[in-house]
């Protein structure tokens, strides 16, 4: 049999392993290419959910791609990570809905010249009061003193918005309480020094902290007619749901409004960074929701969904399209 029989397998073998080679060499460029990036995030006032998140989000990526460093720094919460990103003081920010909303839209203030990198979570907006509370409704709580969160948070601001729909100021209908640090508000409500605290989210700090300590924790939330009456004075907020059993002695889903939370970009934030970003929160979204149950919402499925096209960072998008949870147009 002529030699040329014999070598006619192993040519075609190393043929193909050559192949292979040439055709990897682009990803292992890129991979090199794009080399250890350090990134800025700022979360909110300790003892809120943005700093757990902050922190769900740091150890997930640290798995997910390590070469991409993400330091998570407390802030007075959404509305100074908005000019702080604005300023590149800070590369990424969480921030809540209706801050998100107010800057984008341009409410009172210019509009922002800012993205969205991912969504978070969804945050229905509700009273947590002591379970021996006599207090049972929302129009129950006026003219006694409510923690309203930290003056930054965007929780505050979503307060806002609720309450101007059933035609309440809540300076002047109640006695406003601000927080210097989120994490005040439960020790307040379980000493009495206020009757109710305000908050959002499955797994809320302030909400767990009051629901299990020692008096318990009861929820208020609008009912049916005074959620039609925010959602068609405010048109943005949207009708979400508590799943049942988010907290201790909570055993109903709960029907409130409220928006999604969402990490906002710096302008100027390069595109393989923010691509980066996407891919290494998605790619681990197992791990985070098993580090924290809220962010069981924070997926690619869900981010595509939730922010408009035109508000989704470049390298967002270009990922998105990718794993084609937005189609290529």
């Amino acid at each position: 049999m002529p030699d040329s029989a014999h070598r006619g397998p192993a040519v075609r073998t190393c043929l193909r392993s050559l192949l292979f080679f040439v055709a990897a060499i682009p990803a292992v460029s890129a991979a090199l290419a794009a080399g250890p990036v350090d990134v800025v995030m700022g979360t909110a006032t300790p003892g809120g959910g943005f700093p757990v998140y902050g922190d769900a989000v740091v150890r997930t990526i640290a798995k997910t791609d390590p070469e991409l460093h993400v330091e998570a720094r407390n802030t007075r919460g959404s509305t100074e990570n908005i000019p702080l990103l604005e300023a590149g003081k800070l590369d990424i920010a969480l921030v809540q809905g209706e801050a998100a909303h107010e800057a984008l839209q341009g409410v009172g203030r210019p509009p922002a010249k800012l993205a969205i990198i991912a969504a978070m979570y969804s945050t229905p907006g509700m009273f947590v009061v002591r379970a021996d509370s006599p207090y049972r409704s929302i129009r129950d709580l006026r003219g006694k003193p409510v923690a309203f969160g930290a003056r930054g948070s965007g929780l505050v601001i979503l307060a806002r918005y609720v309450l101007d729909g059933l035609g309440l100021d809540m300076d002047k209908d109640f006695q406003a309480v601000y927080l210097e640090r989120a994490g005040d508000g439960p020790a307040m409500v379980a000493d009495g020094r206020v009757a109710a605290l305000w908050g959002g989210g499955s797994s809320w700090p302030g909400f767990t902290a009051v629901a299990n300590g020692a008096h318990g924790g009861r929820f208020i939330v609008p009912d049916d007619k005074e959620i039609a009456a925010i959602t068609a004075r405010h048109g943005f907020l949207k009708v979400l749901t508590l799943p049942a059993n988010s907290f201790k002695g909570q055993p109903e889903a709960l029907a409130s409004v409220g928006s999604w939370s969402v990490i906002m970009a710096r302008p100027g934030l390069p595109a393989e960074t923010a691509y980066r970003l996407t891919r290494a929160l998605h790619l681990g979204e197992k791990m985070i929701a098993d580090l924290l149950p809220q962010a069981r919402e924070t997926t690619a499925k869900n981010t595509a969904a939730v922010a408009p096209e035109a508000r989704l960072h470049p390298g967002t998008l270009k990922y998105l399209k990718e794993i084609g949870e937005i189609s290529k147009k």
